[in-house]
């Protein structure tokens, strides 16, 4: 338990994402899957149908001793609550509503936000962008662990700390890597996620919010969904840089495992991926790729050669704004 990560540094890679030339490739040889592309007539509904049943759980908890509390946050709100992220991420490309209606993907995504107990989507919107447009980017991808955490999280214990802290993690690096200016989407935000949390706690008390918020962060940790946060892009080939997962959890999370796929066209939503990947099957069949989000933890933790510094980094030229 005491080996430390032979890694020292990242994977610096001098050559552009592949995600941009093979998507040229695939729709020259498949005009098809343009297609696919638009919004998903049901993602509405899904999310709105989660959110609801999160708030009649609130209710159903109010008087359940503590450790109810925790367990139920883990074991079934808690995977809820990440489903909803999950969709937030969706909704992030605007395939709730199509392009036309960025508004109303903002709010819906803001909506999408109230079982979460934390304000996030209006952050996230704004960094996911980056993440895609200049992966693996020094100082823009914010999905890159800092220096610290690649020197310090390296040995299986402190690797399973690292994945526990994950939520603190992803909520701090973007300040100190790349800080941006606080938008008015991110306000009205915070304002209607902290007006709805107050409403709970007026209605039901300190419980509920608990079971929410314990439950994000419990399921953002140390959980088998959180795996596809270290199966996306975390090398454990050399040379790959975005990795699928084809198991059976992707019916929880939006297809969040066809990551290739996503990345490849980010404006498909997640219903119409494996659907991309059936097209263009001699495109995805021979890439590598995960069967098991719990097998990506115990790798992660155990395996030597597996780290916070085990994924590609590059320079990225600034893209201009339009």
């Amino acid at each position: 338990m005491g080996n430390r990560v032979a890694r020292e540094d990242f994977e610096w890679v001098y050559t552009e994402q592949p995600h941009t030339e093979r998507r040229k490739e695939i729709l020259a040889k498949y005009p098809e899957i343009k297609t696919l592309m638009g919004p998903d007539p049901h993602l509405k509904w899904i999310v709105s149908g989660m959110v609801f049943m999160q708030f009649i759980a609130c209710y159903l908890v109010k008087d359940l001793s503590w450790k109810w509390i925790f367990f139920w946050a883990y074991a079934f709100g808690g995977c809820i609550n990440h489903s909803l992220t999950l969709a937030i991420h969706d909704i992030s490309h605007n395939v709730a509503f199509g392009n036309k209606q960025v508004k109303w993907n903002r709010w819906f995504a803001v909506f999408a936000n109230l079982p979460v107990g934390i304000p996030y989507s209006a952050s996230f919107k704004k960094y996911h962008v980056d993440h895609h447009r200049y992966l693996g980017g020094d100082s823009l991808d914010v999905d890159i662990p800092t220096d610290f955490e690649g020197w310090f999280f390296c040995t299986p214990l402190r690797k399973l700390l690292w994945l526990f802290l994950q939520p603190l993690f992803y909520s701090l690096r973007p300040l100190y890597v790349n800080p941006k200016a606080i938008t008015r989407m991110e306000i009205c935000n915070a304002v209607v996620q902290f007006s709805i949390d107050l409403t709970i706690y007026c209605l039901w008390g300190l419980k509920p919010i608990v079971y929410l918020i314990a439950g994000t962060i419990l399921c953002m940790g140390l959980h088998p969904i959180s795996g596809h946060f270290i199966a996306e892009h975390y090398m454990f080939l050399k040379g790959y840089e975005t990795y699928s997962y084809y198991g059976p959890l992707n019916c929880l999370t939006f297809n969040v495992g066809y990551h290739m796929e996503h990345h490849d066209f980010p404006s498909i939503p997640g219903c119409r991926l494996p659907m991309v990947k059936k097209i263009a099957a001699e495109y995805y069949n021979n890439l590598p790729h995960h069967r098991s989000w719990i097998r990506v933890l115990w790798d992660f933790v155990f395996d030597d050669t597996i780290g916070p510094y085990s994924r590609v980094k590059r320079l990225c030229k600034l893209a201009k704004e339009s």
